[in-house]
C-alpha cells in the first residue's frame, strides 16, 4: 500500500475509532445526566404552572412532562453498565490517539513499506471492534456528532476526509426533521402572510 492511500486509510478508521468514542461518552453523559435535567426542568415548569393561573396549554404541558418523566425512567435499565460506556469509550480514546502517531508517523516517514505500521492499525481497529458497546442510548448519535466534530481536534482526519457540514456533520437521522420543521414553518409563514393579505383588503 502506498502512502497516499495508508494516511486515508489511517484518517478512515481514526474517524472510526473517534467518533465510536464520543459515541460511549454521548450515551455515558445521558444516562448519568439526562434524568437530573428532566427532574430539575420538571419542578421548574411545575413551579411556574402554580404561579400562573391563566397558563396556556397548561393541560398539555403537564401531558408532555410526564411522557419525558416516564422515559427518562427507562435509562435506569442502562444503570447497571453506565460505567462500562466510560471505559470503553476512554480506551477507544487511547486508540484513536494511538491511530493519530501513527498517523504523523507515515506522513513524516520517506519508507516504502509500511507493513509494521499496518500491522498496528489492523490490531487497534480489531480491538475497537471487540470492545464496542452495540447498545447505545437513544439520541447518542446526534450527541456524539456535537461531540466528535466541536470537541474533538480531528484537522489531521479533516485534511484527508474533508467532511462537509449537512453531508456529514449533521445525523442523517436529525434530516428528515429538520425537513419537516422547515416546512411547517414555511407553512406557517405563507398562512401568516396570505391571513395578514387578506385582512388588509
Amino acid at each position: 500500500m502506498d502512502k497516499i492511500s495508508l494516511q486515508r486509510l489511517i484518517a478512515e478508521n481514526a474517524y472510526n475509532v473517534g467518533f465510536g468514542a464520543k459515541k460511549h461518552f454521548a450515551s455515558y453523559d445521558i444516562i448519568i445526566k439526562l434524568p437530573y435535567w428532566i427532574s430539575f426542568i420538571s419542578l421548574a415548569i411545575g413551579v411556574i404552572q402554580i404561579s400562573c393561573y391563566d397558563l396556556r396549554y397548561d393541560k398539555e404541558i403537564s401531558i408532555v412532562l410526564i411522557i419525558i418523566s416516564i422515559a427518562s425512567l427507562f435509562l435506569n435499565f442502562f444503570n447497571s453498565s453506565v460505567e462500562d460506556y466510560n471505559k470503553v469509550g476512554s480506551q477507544l480514546t487511547r486508540n484513536y490517539n494511538d491511530l493519530k502517531t501513527i498517523y504523523f508517523r507515515v506522513k513524516n516517514s520517506n519508507a516504502t513499506s509500511f507493513d509494521t505500521e499496518i500491522q498496528e492499525i489492523t490490531r487497534i481497529v480489531n480491538e475497537g471492534y471487540s470492545i464496542s458497546i452495540t447498545k447505545q442510548v437513544f439520541m447518542s448519535q446526534w450527541y456524539a456528532h456535537f461531540k466528535f466534530f466541536y470537541e474533538m481536534q480531528i484537522d489531521w482526519i479533516d485534511e484527508e476526509l474533508h467532511f462537509k457540514f449537512f453531508k456529514d456533520k449533521v445525523p442523517n437521522s436529525i434530516k428528515p426533521l429538520l425537513f419537516v420543521l422547515l416546512l411547517l414553518i414555511l407553512i406557517w409563514l405563507s398562512k401568516s402572510f396570505y391571513n395578514g393579505y387578506i385582512g388588509s383588503i
